[in-house]
């Protein structure tokens, strides 16, 4: 076993999560295709694959008991992050992905189609430029933009009941006073990173 593969093992036991081995296998070969296309890409500034298990593979996977509803867009998903991740534990759920840069929808694209991932798409377009067929249940970000613009850019995204979900790292407090929805902070303990990680749930953005 790679050094790797028991990092990950570990994690997604601290986080209860399964280890069955096509699991393992995906979410190590998507780390194996961002190492292969970071070199002309620049899909990250992490480049050792133990670190991209942990800030890249468990800090995703970690958010997986929040996730609400069958229909989730990525906002800025960059590399397919988080949302790759959780697709792979999450077959029942549509994801779809979104980023402004064609780069890196080439690389999601690409992952989709090596990792078999029939529940995920990605596009290539602003934000404020994609109009949806219908609305989703939840929005998904990660380091995208502070809260407030993150509201204010995705309100056309959401359905009626819908859910911002917002990864961060420290407690964005003035983010947060300058917030206009309920907001709940949520502690997210990651496997192997002391960093202090939150995930802001917004809801009520319709009212």
């Amino acid at each position: 076993m790679t050094n790797e593969e028991k990092l990950l093992r570990d994690g997604l036991n601290a986080l209860n999560l399964p280890t069955d081995d096509e699991k393992v296998a995906k979410l190590l070969a998507f780390i194996a295709l961002i190492e292969k296309w970071n070199k002309a890409y620049n899909l990250t500034a992490i480049r050792r694959r133990d670190e991209m298990v942990n800030l890249h593979l468990l800090d995703s996977v970690a958010i997986l008991p929040y996730l609400e509803g069958k229909r989730m867009i990525d906002v800025g998903t960059g590399a397919g992050l988080p949302s790759i991740p959780l697709s792979i534990f999450c077959p029942d759920i549509e994801f779809q992905l979104l980023d402004s840069n064609a780069k890196k929808t080439r690389f999601v694209q690409q992952a989709i189609l090596e990792l078999k991932l029939p529940n995920v798409k990605v596009t290539h377009s602003r934000v404020e430029d994609f109009e949806p067929e219908q609305p989703f249940d939840t929005v998904l970000t990660r380091a995208f933009a502070s809260l407030p613009e993150i509201v204010e850019l995705t309100q056309h995204l959401i359905s009626e009941n819908g859910t911002l979900l917002c990864m961060k790292g420290q407690t964005p407090d003035e983010e947060l006073a300058a917030v206009n929805a309920q907001t709940t902070l949520i502690s997210i303990n990651v496997p192997h990173i002391e960093a202090e990680r939150c995930l802001v749930k917004i809801t009520h953005l319709k009212n």
